[in-house]
């Protein structure tokens, strides 16, 4: 198996190790391993495929973080053919809520997401898909 050498965080690092013991994996090279694969299976469902689908998109992030703000409406407006509606909603004393409703492809989808996943300083970044058209009836996926 070939070595890969992985910056990350010690809080993030801590994470993994604490959940490494609590799940039972041998250590933290089968956890990143495993989430590995399920991010990078998260759009292989042949049933989404060829679709029109629905996503919805939720991104956390602090309030004083501006450069998170400013690329995301960057994003809604690079993707504004794919971007039905967006929201902002500050939670809590320190929190941004940013809602994106999206209507495309599952490749569209994916895209959007994988870039809003790749801004640095977002806490964290839930989506489901949902097929709005007629063909094989609904079919959800949530991540």
């Amino acid at each position: 198996m070939t070595v890969v050498s992985v910056s990350m965080p010690e809080e993030l690092l801590n994470r993994i190790d604490e959940f490494a013991d609590d799940h039972g994996y041998t250590g933290r090279s089968e956890v990143v391993r495993d989430a590995a694969r399920d991010l990078l299976g998260e759009f292989e469902d042949a049933r989404l495929e060829d679709r029109e689908l629905m996503g919805v998109v939720t991104v956390l992030f602090n309030y004083e973080t501006t450069s998170v703000e400013e690329r995301l409406m960057g994003l809604r407006h690079e993707h504004e053919n794919l971007v039905a509606a967006n929201f902002h909603s500050h939670v809590g004393n320190h929190y941004c809520m940013e809602l994106f409703i999206l209507d495309g492809s599952l490749e569209a989808i994916s895209a959007f997401v994988g870039k809003i996943r790749a801004t640095k300083n977002t806490l964290s970044v839930d989506y489901s898909v949902m097929p709005v058209d007629d063909s094989a009836g609904p079919l959800a996926d949530s991540k």
